[in-house]
This record gives structure tokens, sequence and C-alpha cells, in this order.
């Protein structure tokens, strides 16, 4: 996926890093966004089963913490990538 988007010029960040802000304190809990597009969407990728609640509350969390309102979560262990994409807006 990171190579499509290089290949087609769409500026991204793998692993980037988000911090949860309190107050006027910024913690680093380890959170890392697993794609960062054009730093409006996140892209939340998964290889599993089947996916579950705690997938999507990880997505929604860092889209609350990002302050960005829309969100993939993809899961690559489907027959067909179509039906492993649920789109999420805030």
């Amino acid at each position: 996926l990171a190579h499509e988007l290089r290949r087609n010029s769409i500026p991204f960040q793998l692993q980037h890093p988000q911090p949860v802000r309190y107050k006027d304190v910024t913690l680093d809990c380890g959170y890392r966004i697993d794609l960062l597009v054009e730093g409006s969407i996140i892209l939340e990728l998964k290889s599993v089963e089947k996916l579950k609640g705690i997938h999507e509350a990880q997505l929604l969390t860092y889209m609350k913490l990002a302050g960005i309102p829309t969100g993939l979560l993809i899961n690559f262990n489907v027959t067909r990538l179509k039906d492993g994409l649920r789109r999420f807006v805030l």
C-alpha cells in the first residue's frame, strides 16, 4: 500500500506517532498511526480472521486524538479486499 501511494505521489507517513494531550501536558503513550495519508485520513491496517470492536475502538481513538474526522479500517486477511474495508467518520 505504501508503495502504491509513493508511486502515485500521494504524501503519507508510516507509523506516525500520536501523543495524548491532557491540559498542558503532552504524553507519549506509544500510539502509532499505521498510515496517515495527506494529513487528512487515517488508515489502520490489520490482517486478522475477523475485525472486532477493539479494532474499531483503536481507529476511533486515533481519529479523536489527531482531530482527523475520517478513517479506514482495512483487513487484508479476506478473499476480496472490499470485504475487509470499513470507513469511519466522526
